[in-house]
């Protein structure tokens, strides 16, 4: 079997070091002058799917990524990391912030379908919606096997074994190809792009499409009422002893004798 094309979803969504501060209108999070980075479990698939063509096993790798020209940025980190070339959804900033998984999940499933895709390898979740859904959906669309969360990738013939975490321990799930694989935090440590590949990455190819060349709606069904801090802690106490803080639970009703 010649190698695999493999197809990686990369969101832009701020950087995980940057403590998040809701709008005073209460519609959403300040990203103004925010600093915005590749979405870590994106990072991963990325990593894991430059590893499959070091290997030998993939032919090409094709970093895709919805939203606004900033995501631009984004893609190009990906290629510095090894992927062979991209597309860009070009999505308004407003239209952006209103789209939901299934609306990825659909432009997903008709780019793998016009390149062609064998393999669509997807970070678990993003951490701005924390959602963990379009790879499900991504699948379903398409009717393609899945394996979520995967700690583990191995390819084996036409099939592809994925090992993910669970409660009890570890769970192996063979798909057969095409397919598609949300990666988790353990699957590999991504690799750093380097000065050289960021200069090649901006003579490789990036293609910008619209929603409506792949024939798909993004107008809004969902509607943010209002977004929130979370309540603030109330302080602690501490007590010196076991009775005390029986008694304690006790007068709050929290024990009965």
């Amino acid at each position: 079997m010649s190698g695999l094309r493999v197809l990686v979803g990369c969101k832009r969504v701020i950087d995980y070091a940057v403590k998040i501060r809701v709008r005073p209108d209460k519609m959403g999070v300040v990203t103004d002058g925010v600093k915005h980075s590749m979405n870590p479990f994106d990072e991963i698939a990325i990593e894991e799917a430059v590893r499959l063509k070091e290997k030998k096993l993939a032919s090409e790798v094709i970093a895709v990524s919805c939203g606004p020209p900033q995501c631009q940025e984004t893609l190009r980190t990906a290629m510095a990391m090894g992927a062979d070339k991209s597309i860009h959804v070009e999505i308004d900033l407003a239209t952006y912030e209103k789209m939901s998984p299934l609306h990825v999940a659909k432009l997903l499933s008709k780019i793998a379908q016009d390149n062609k895709v064998d393999l669509i390898l997807l970070g678990k979740q993003a951490i701005d919606g924390d959602c963990n859904q379009t790879g499900q959906m991504t699948a379903a669309l398409l009717d393609w096997p899945q394996a979520t969360c995967a700690s583990s990738i191995e390819k084996t013939n036409g099939d592809i074994k994925v090992v993910k975490e669970v409660d009890g321990g570890l769970e192996t799930v063979k798909v057969k190809l095409p397919a598609v694989v949300t990666t988790d935090l353990r699957l590999n440590e991504p690799r750093y792009a380097t000065l050289p590949n960021i200069m090649k990455a901006k003579k490789k190819p990036m293609e910008k499409k619209k929603p409506v060349d792949y024939g798909v709606d993004i107008d809004p069904r969902q509607k943010v009422v209002s977004v929130e801090d979370p309540p603030t802690r109330e302080a602690g106490q501490k007590l010196d002893n076991v009775q005390d803080l029986v008694t304690k639970l006790k007068e709050q009703g929290l024990l009965t004798s």
